[in-house]
């Protein structure tokens, strides 16, 4: 009988605590989006860090190399990106470099101000200053992905000093062929825009190829990942506006012939964003840059491809030009 009780008893504490759990996740849906986050941070051997640079408040993870003296890789996420999305490259670089992989100002966890631009030539005034924070005695690895490659080519441009060597994953900042993604932004709207679950199919859809790469979000996660991306609406399109319409649509690719560095340009073939035209019109004004072109795979190489593409930028950092 009293071995009977304990049982009983036992089955209502986990009942309890199942409970309480579910409640927990009901009262903020946004904790599972977190703790994944965590996990993928933890197996990437990465920490998160905090600095202000640039008048804003920067969140980025970290990983200090295995060996001293081993470069420093920088990687900028895209529009509507974060951190987050370089994880896999982060975990498939190992400890081979000093990994900084920071939310760009105005995205993730980074500090976003009023009355402020986060175009193309603004974010890579801040970038960097911020690359001079975390490496201040030499130059980095400069990786951008999307928008973020757009951010990247301009910052190594204008400030060569400080970037030794230039990888653009499926990089914006160029008249590429015309495709749905393209002709939705000209007539002002946001072909990533969110606002339920069938936008959050359609989005996911878009930039990713492979369908078994799509990323789980289940309810009540999405809910809380939808909840965000409305919050973001208005701040997304402002971007959008400006990066693909405005004054520095096309300041990347004008710009990066000005790049001297040695350069990777690396596309999926099935990019249905930045069409895989992009990467010979960027190959014009680099000509040193050597293009790496992938099969099956979308818009998000850096997590279709993760292991591929730390390889290639391996081969860029060995021997200035990827195999």
């Amino acid at each position: 009988m009293a071995r009977r009780r304990t049982v009983v008893i036992a089955a209502a504490l986990v009942a309890a605590a199942l409970l309480a759990a579910i409640a927990f996740v009901a009262r903020d849906p946004d904790v599972l989006v977190r703790m994944e986050f965590a996990r993928q941070l933890h197996e990437a051997h990465l920490s998160k860090r905090e600095t202000k640079v640039a008048g804003h408040r920067w969140i980025y993870a970290y990983r200090e190399a295995d060996k001293p003296g081993a470069p420093t890789i920088v990687m900028v996420h895209g529009f509507t990106g974060m951190k987050e999305n370089f994880y896999p490259v982060a975990r498939a670089l190992g400890g081979r470099y000093r990994l900084v992989i920071p939310d760009l100002p105005g995205w993730g966890e980074s500090e976003r101000l009023p009355r402020e631009q986060y175009g193309f030539l603004a974010q890579s005034e801040r970038l960097a200053a911020f690359i001079r924070h975390v490496s201040p005695d030499k130059p980095v690895v400069l990786v951008g992905h999307s928008m973020g490659g757009g951010v990247v080519a301009l910052t190594a441009a204008g400030y060569p000093q400080l970037v030794s060597h230039v990888a653009l994953l499926d990089a914006a900042g160029v008249r590429f062929k015309d495709n749905r993604f393209g002709e939705e932004v000209l007539a002002g709207q946001n072909p990533f825009a969110v606002h339920d679950r069938a936008s959050l199919d359609r989005y996911l859809s878009t930039v990713y190829f492979d369908k078994d790469k799509i990323p789980s979000i289940p309810w009540p996660a999405d809910k809380a990942y939808i909840a965000r991306r409305v919050r973001d609406a208005a701040f997304e399109q402002r971007v959008l506006d400006h990066i693909g319409r405005g004054p520095d649509r096309f300041l990347p690719g004008d710009e990066a012939a000005r790049i001297a560095q040695p350069t990777l340009l690396l596309w999926c073939r099935n990019d249905a964003v930045i069409d895989p035209s992009a990467l010979a019109l960027y190959a014009e004004r680099i000509p040193q840059a050597t293009g790496v072109m992938l099969d099956d795979c979308g818009h998000m190489s850096l997590m279709e491809r993760p292991v591929d593409v730390a390889a290639a930028i391996d081969f860029l950092i060995a021997r200035g030009r990827p195999r």
